[in-house]
């Protein structure tokens, strides 16, 4: 089967991120808050973002499906799905840190294939996929190709897992790295594509979580996959493992295995 252009898709997803920049620009430092069911919190730029974005996309391509955090599911067994994670570090936003992003996926049939991450603040931004090379700020986008995971830096991207049952394979494999920190959210796995940091681990993270960041990753010549090795995609269970260095998986997914 003949997979389609991907990269025709770039304007539209571009313009999607400058629309949902734009409204949480608008609320940068100035936002309150309330809890969600789920006790995590949410803005009115995650949710105008999210509207902004949604109004593009309905317009564009009304056909498609959308998978918003914020919103829930349209059109849900569309050929292609665009996931919204409109602030995927509403925490670091409401401190008043430029490390959330606006997290912007398309699904083909279910698989993961384009995506966006975008710091407003900082006006960084990464794009990749299927057949669309990874790009940051216009310039091309690669990891590092660090040869031993002795030598790698890893981050895990949530503090709460240090408190988490399921910190104990992150610890195992951030002790096997150079060093190890936490925190940045989605911002994290940009820095990855970049060269900038080697090992990602995280759990519990939904579909708008991951589904933007894989496509990146994958084409500034990195994987990113679930801890026993299997590509990412709508069904996957949340546990992400992201790495420079696709030598390095095997190693890698022993100690989450373990």
């Amino acid at each position: 089967m003949t997979l389609p252009d991907f990269s025709s898709f770039l304007p539209l997803l571009h313009a999607c991120a400058d629309a949902g920049g734009a409204e949480i620009l608008k609320r940068w430092r100035k936002a309150g808050f309330e809890d969600k069911p789920d006790l995590t919190p949410v803005t009115a730029a995650d949710r105008e973002a999210e509207k902004a974005i949604r109004a593009l996309l309905e317009e564009t391509r009304p056909r498609d499906g959308i998978w918003g955090e914020e919103f829930g599911r349209r059109n849900p067994d569309a050929e292609f799905c665009w996931v919204i994670d409109p602030v995927d570090g509403t925490k670091a936003f409401l401190r008043g840190m430029p490390v959330f992003v606006t997290l912007i996926g398309l699904l083909h049939r279910g698989k993961p294939v384009l995506g966006v991450i975008d710091q407003p603040v900082l006006k960084e931004r990464w794009t990749g996929g299927a057949g669309v090379p990874a790009m940051f700020n216009g310039a091309p986008a690669r990891a590092r190709r660090c040869a031993r995971l002795e030598d790698a830096v890893m981050n895990t991207s949530d503090p709460s897992l240090v408190r988490n049952p399921v910190s104990a394979p992150i610890e195992k494999l951030g002790r096997a790295c150079t060093y190890a920190s936490c925190g940045g959210d989605g911002y994290v796995y940009g820095l990855l594509a970049s060269g900038h940091i080697d090992v990602i681990a995280d759990a519990g993270l939904k579909p708008h979580d991951f589904a933007a960041l894989a496509p990146v990753i994958a084409a500034a010549g990195g994987v990113a996959c679930d801890w026993r090795g299997n590509p990412l995609d709508a069904q996957s269970a949340g546990d992400v493992l992201a790495l420079g260095n696709p030598a390095l998986l095997d190693e890698a997914l022993g100690y989450l295995k373990s």
